[in-house]
């Protein structure tokens, strides 16, 4: 049958996966099931559709070229390049901008290529530190622009909110080249046009890095940097409900000069992304990309953004209801940072009582942690797979108080070690499965097969998402 090229080359690539290498097949299905049957409020996740893991496993992946489309550097590619335009102009359109990069193996791949096209080693960078809830990425020395470059760091004040003041006096103190406005571990809304201010009163180049937030800036639920950042990036899974990757974006400076005076900023972009920095772009998760991009701009995606929204707020409340403290006060995104100091509880221990009892979170710092970032004060949860699943506000204190039983039966042997109430995470575990089941991830099989045999799915067709 016409058309069926796909399918039947998948579905023949996954008989001989589990009969040529059932270990594999088993470990690959196992942990399909622990995603369906567990509560992710990992604020870094989020979970693609199937027609975006369709687009990984399509023969996409075996198109090896250089370069953009129709400045190849192989043959072959008469397919490839309408997949990569249509990439970019959904990228373009999903955020108002006026240049897409769409080739990133990477949020930090997107990051490092503007800031080693635009730096040189010893250039000032100026981002928010890692424990105020900045990224590795940003300046820290663990990262590579932590050590290549100058990095100084700007932080919160008390009441865990950016302190504005504090990155001009920084930017007017030191000039750095580049100033990063943006986070992985910050509640609350990044006054982006406030940056450029700042920048352009220092002199710098502002990049926004938006790759948690990425999703409410599309969707009108988060302000958005496009025309105030000179470069904007993102991952493309994390809000975004695509493949591992990254974009580049640009809005009204894509055609302002280049310091090194070879065509626009966009130009040195394009010039940054290949040859400079990455080689072979990976065309199926371009093309996954691309599906993902058409699902953001789509009206059931502004519903599933109000749900992000609307769920880390109420969850917000939840918690702050049941004693626990909230790192700046709440929450404007989808991020949720509490502080476990006063429950006498580290953020290692809390992470794995609630994976014993599925609910996967993480472990972080918390602005003026003493503990490493392998055992914290802090968790930071997220709403973004909550909300894919169609749980909204009224959820939430559901979630919270799941949460909440599992933390109280633990009883803390060190900064690791813990001893667990065995009832509570028995309970805990089978309410987790009951609400999986209630709230099933739109489109993925579940499991569950009726008397026809025909796998059951979740939400499966065009309005799985919405």
């Amino acid at each position: 049958m016409k058309g069926c090229v796909l399918e039947e080359t998948a579905l023949h690539g996954i008989a001989r996966l589990r009969s040529e290498d059932p270990v594999l097949y088993e470990l690959l299905t196992r942990e399909h099931r622990r995603q369906m049957g567990t509560l992710t409020m990992v604020a870094a996740s989020s979970i693609a559709d199937p027609s975006v893991l369709a687009c990984e496993g399509t023969a996409m992946l075996n198109t090896t070229t250089e370069g953009y489309p129709g400045a190849r550097f192989h043959a072959g590619c008469e397919v490839a390049d309408p997949v990569e335009r249509i990439a970019i102009e959904r990228a373009k359109a999903a955020f108002g901008a006026r240049y897409a990069n769409v080739q990133p193996h990477s949020g930090t791949s997107a990051n490092q290529i503007v800031m080693f096209s635009l730096l040189r080693a010893g250039d000032t960078v100026l981002g928010l530190h890692l424990d105020a809830g900045g990224h590795l990425s940003h300046g820290a020395r663990a990262s590579v622009s932590g050590i290549y470059f100058d990095a100084v760091s700007y932080g919160v004040d008390e009441s865990g909110r950016i302190d504005l003041d504090e990155v001009r006096r920084l930017a007017l103190e030191h000039r750095p080249r580049l100033m990063v406005a943006g986070a992985s571990a910050y509640p609350r809304t990044v006054d982006f046009a406030a940056f450029r201010r700042i920048a352009d009163e220092a002199g710098a180049y502002l990049l926004a890095d938006i790759s948690h937030i990425a999703g409410l800036v599309a969707a009108g639920e988060h302000p958005s940097p496009i025309d105030h950042a000179h470069f904007t990036t993102t991952s493309t899974y994390k809000q975004l409900f695509g493949p591992r990757g990254g974009l580049v974006l640009m809005g009204r400076d894509h055609d302002a000069p280049a310091p090194d005076g070879r065509g626009t900023l966009s130009s040195l972009v394009q010039r940054a992304t290949f040859p400079f920095f990455q080689g072979t772009p990976d065309l199926a998760s371009i093309a996954a990309k691309a599906r993902a991009l058409a699902w953001i701009a789509s009206p059931e995606f502004r519903e599933v953004a109000r749900r992000i929204t609307g769920g880390a707020r109420a969850l917000a409340e939840a918690l702050d209801a049941r004693g626990y403290r909230l790192v700046s006060g709440g929450t404007d995104n989808h991020i949720v940072l509490i502080d476990l100091g006063p429950r006498g509880l580290t953020g290692v221990i809390a992470e794995r009582a609630l994976e014993e009892c599925g609910i996967v979170v993480n472990k972080n710092r918390i602005p003026g942690d003493r503990r490493s970032a392998l055992v914290t004060s802090g968790v930071r949860f997220g709403t973004n797979g909550l909300a894919a699943r169609g749980m909204g506000p009224g959820e939430m204190d559901d979630c919270a108080a799941l949460v909440d039983r599992v933390l109280c039966a633990v009883r803390p042997l060190g900064d690791r070690e813990y001893a667990l109430d065995a009832d509570v995470r028995d309970e805990v575990l089978a309410e987790v499965a009951e609400l999986c089941v209630r709230f099933p991830a739109p489109g993925y099989a579940t499991g569950d097969d009726d008397d026809s045999g025909i796998p059951a799915f979740a939400g499966a067709g065009e309005e799985a998402f919405a």
